[in-house]
């Protein structure tokens, strides 16, 4: 069966009221047969629901959808996209642990691995992306783990999968891969052995902005212990935000069609642009890595960004000059939006951080919606012509 048919087809079993939409369980536990099946379900000798922080059939679907999009074995569900990146390093790295990342990352990831995973012994070294063989270098005796975001946030940066495979294989390490931005529709890490995979959720799988949520999927044996780590400290997804994610995942390969097509014809619109220094989109021949991107994605994404001459402050007429599209921090929407990371998800960066990774105070990142790509267009050009 297809992608596109098994984010319709997977589905909780059909109870005996015959419904053809998985029903809501809006449940906070479960009832046992009798004391044997109690005893076995928390032995886990027996699979079932005990109680919605552990599992819920709602949570469950979504998981099952996830893992079988992205071809991997096991799931867990969580409240948020970057609860889920948080469990993916805490409930499997311990003190003493070392993770090789590349720089180019969303500002909360970069604040975990340089301000909170510390506290307990566990060190970050960063790698540019313009530098691959820096990769190798950096793998300590006490690296465990390699983590990248592929596309990234906002940066557009394409880590070569292929690159990190190699290295995975060759000092036996856990490749853990932020997919949010391709979505499985347009890439699958596992294709790579990646171990892990993590997605907010929140963006476009839920695709209308309307609930947050974050999922995880790899190696059944890796998730086993993501599962012991979030049944004790309960970052579960809960059930009816579950519910509307798995309903979102039966539209994701048309929307991303969509917002794919509009993204580029955005892109190249835009890339001539004299009042624009740098338009980067990962399927403009332009890009530093178009050729890593060809070869690792279907489709070039949803997510243009550009840096308007001018810096901080043309930046700033430039936002409050857009008429159409909506100013939010969110991005994956149905609608389009604009974002000016420097001084919103990614302020918590000092300046020169922000600068390694291409995040200059002119930089705009722009997702491209579901919008008729001619009003998206006018929109952002007269919103330029306006800042000048």
């Amino acid at each position: 069966m297809e992608n596109e048919s098994k984010s319709i087809r997977i589905q909780t079993e059909r109870s005996g009221n015959r419904e053809h939409s998985t029903p809501l369980y809006l449940t906070s536990s479960f009832c046992f047969e009798d004391a044997e099946q109690a005893r076995s379900l928390f032995a886990d000798e027996e699979e079932g629901n005990i109680y919605s922080r552990f599992s819920n059939p709602n949570t469950s679907e979504l998981i099952n959808k996830m893992t079988a999009l992205e071809k991997t074995e096991d799931g867990f569900a969580f409240a948020s996209g970057m609860a889920a990146v948080f469990a993916s390093f805490a409930s499997i790295l311990k003190s003493g642990d070392h993770i090789v990342s590349s720089r180019s990352l969303f500002g909360s990831c970069h604040q975990i691995l340089t301000q909170i995973l510390p506290k307990w012994g566990i060190t970050t070294t960063y790698v540019d992306t313009g530098n691959p063989e820096g990769w190798d270098k950096s793998i300590q005796d006490n690296t465990k783990m390699l983590f990248v975001e592929t596309p990234s946030n906002p940066g557009l940066d394409i880590i070569d999968l292929e690159l990190l495979q190699s290295l995975k294989k060759k000092h036996d390490l856990i490749l853990n891969v932020d997919n949010t931005f391709a979505t499985p529709v347009l890439q699958n890490p596992s294709d790579y052995d990646a171990d892990l995979i993590s997605h907010s959720a929140t963006k476009y799988i839920d695709g209308q902005g309307r609930v947050i949520g974050g999922v995880l999927v790899g190696r059944k044996d890796l998730i086993t212990d993501v599962r012991f780590f979030a049944r004790q400290t309960g970052p579960s997804l809960s059930p009816f935000n579950a519910w509307v994610l798995s309903k979102s995942l039966e539209t994701l390969s048309l929307r991303m069609d969509r917002h794919c097509e509009n993204a580029a014809l955005l892109a190249d619109k835009l890339e001539n642009n004299t009042e624009l220094e740098n338009v980067r989109y990962p399927f403009l021949k332009s890009h530093p890595q178009y050729e890593i991107a060809k070869r690792q994605m279907t489709k070039g994404g949803g997510i243009v960004t550009f840096i308007v001459k001018g810096g901080y402050e043309r930046a700033g007429r430039f936002i409050d000059s857009i008429k159409l599209a909506s100013i939010s921090a969110n991005l994956g929407d149905t609608r389009t939006i604009v974002t000016h990371p420097a001084s919103t998800t990614h302020s918590k960066l000092t300046q020169d951080e922000r600068d390694r990774v291409g995040i200059y105070p002119g930089l705009i990142r722009i997702s491209v919606g579901l919008e008729n790509i001619d009003d998206i267009t006018k929109d952002i050009l007269q919103a330029i012509e306006a800042s000048t």
